[in-house]
């Protein structure tokens, strides 16, 4: 492809040999990853600036150099186009560069702090059930329509995310449910995408070792909805404070779910148990395997895409009870002595409270519920007291352990973890540093007929130490538990 053709869309604040038109094989913003023909975008990243690497790239045969600023000493055959800012300009290339594949799909995004895996999933799978070819980018594993492929981010970067699909539109898909992070939107991963409709879930404490305050993660979600064009849809949920604001300046439709309050899509859970809930759905009563309160948002939240894309109620509501939950959310193993492990992603203070409220709102008066849980290290601290003071407040028993301790040392975590409890609170829990054991003492401990959650990890089947990721399964160690005790 022609630069020229390239960079229509770009606004450049100037050029240097605007003369040269090469033709562009591919595009790329890591130096090392460049060959012959390369059009190489410099990205001033979190970790390090692409515009070090310029000279670098040219010498490995980048034909044409996108930038924010100009390198000291340019290359006279090679063209410079500077831009405001390089990760949007990537995002408008990558779209540009496999023929703006955004547009021939019908590309929902899924944003807000949970529920964006089980909402995109089960959209995935309901459209799917439904006869359509269909793509889903997720936080677990990506599909182009049957075919599998490994995920990375919950939101790829703009060059695969179009890539991928690209590949989608190529391979007969309709439409694509998308999970869109907050760190993709503040990184340009969407720029260039279109968007037909996006959903928010609910807004909680997460990610403020990136955006440092909570107005900032706001108003980061908020830009999906502020760049929707006007003939797609903004679901939101209303029962969320923030799901109003999400729609302020928005020129989309503009739709809302809710189980509390009145909306355009309403649900309510009639009755759970461990094993599945009675859902009403505007207005009609349906079963599921799913469990939670806050699944009952997300399958609202499945039922409204479906119909704002105009699959009737009757069709749509037969196929919504057939849905099982999601690898890692609410998942649960039966063992010995009728024990239940229940798995979850909650790694979260919202998450794990809902997971928890779950599991109370089902136990039996003799059951006894027992809390397995950590927080990840190198990421935001101040949510760490909050999820113990969380567990220690919901749970018969809690043991503090390991998630993915990255580079920092697991005891000062759980340190962390117990800045959040009372010293009466501190005697009523456990800390057990290494994950595996933490999870074979809740089982061994916990009395005939109890509930253990073990949370934070989820689908995850690594743990991160120190740069390097070991297996590790949370529920193929209840298995192998149970199976031992």
């Amino acid at each position: 492809m022609k630069l020229e053709i390239l960079i229509h869309h770009l606004e450049p604040k100037q050029r240097l040999h605007p003369n040269l038109n090469p033709d562009v094989s591919a595009i790329c913003f890591d130096s090392r990853k460049v060959s012959p023909g390369t059009l190489f975008v410099a990205v001033c990243g979190t970790q390090t600036d692409g515009h070090q690497y310029i000279t670098q790239a040219i010498e490995k045969g980048a034909v044409a150099i996108v930038c924010e600023k100009f390198v000291e000493q340019p290359v006279p055959q090679v063209p410079y186009i500077v831009v405001e800012d390089s990760k949007e300009a990537l995002g408008l290339l990558a779209s540009a560069f496999w023929g703006h594949p955004s547009r021939a799909l019908h590309l929902i995004g899924i944003t807000g702090t949970n529920g964006k895996t089980t909402t995109a999933t089960l959209l995935y799978r309901l459209f799917k059930d439904l006869g359509y070819a269909c793509g889903l980018i997720s936080t677990i594993e990506n599909y182009v329509d049957n075919t599998v492929l490994p995920s990375t981010h919950t939101t790829p970067d703009a060059l695969e995310l179009n890539q991928l699909l690209a590949d989608m539109v190529a391979g007969g898909c309709a439409y694509c449910f998308m999970e869109v992070s907050s760190h993709a939107i503040d990184q340009g991963r969407i720029s260039g995408i279109r968007f037909s409709g996006s959903v928010f879930t609910n807004l909680t404490h997460d990610h403020l070792d990136y955006h440092i305050t909570f107005a900032e993660y706001l108003r980061c979600k908020k830009r999906l909805f502020d760049h929707l064009p006007s003939d797609a849809f903004a679901l939101v949920n209303i029962d969320d404070k923030n799901g109003k604001v999400m729609l302020q300046n928005t020129i989309a439709n503009r739709y809302s779910y809710a189980c509390k309050t009145m909306a355009d899509f309403s649900g309510r859970v009639i009755e759970q148990s461990v094993e599945g809930m009675l859902v009403r759905i505007d207005g009609t009563e349906i079963s599921t395997s799913i469990i939670g309160r806050h699944n009952a948002y997300n399958l609202l939240a499945v039922y409204a895409v479906a119909r704002l894309l105009g699959v009737p109620k009757e069709e749509v509501l037969p196929l919504l009870s057939t849905l099982q939950c999601v690898s890692g959310r609410l998942e649960y193993v039966k063992g010995g002595n009728q024990i239940t492990a229940v798995i979850d992603y909650s790694h979260t203070p919202d998450a794990l409270k809902n997971a928890l409220s779950t599991l109370n709102d089902i136990l039996a008066p003799n059951q006894s519920l027992y809390t397995v849980v950590g927080c990840g290290g190198n990421r935001d601290k101040t949510k760490r007291p909050e999820m113990a003071r969380i567990a220690v407040e919901n749970s018969t028993q809690a043991i503090f352990t390991s998630d993915n301790p990255r580079f920092e040392d697991p005891l000062d975590i759980l340190n962390d973890m117990l800045l959040g409890l009372t010293d009466q609170e501190r005697a009523r829990c456990l800390s057990i540093p290494d994950r595996r054991e933490a999870i074979k003492t809740a089982i061994v401990m916990a009395p005939p007929k109890s509930i253990i959650l073990v949370a934070g990890k989820g689908h995850e089947d690594y743990q991160d130490i120190k740069g390097v990721k070991h297996h590790f399964d949370d529920k193929e160690i209840c298995y192998t538990t149970f199976l031992n005790i």
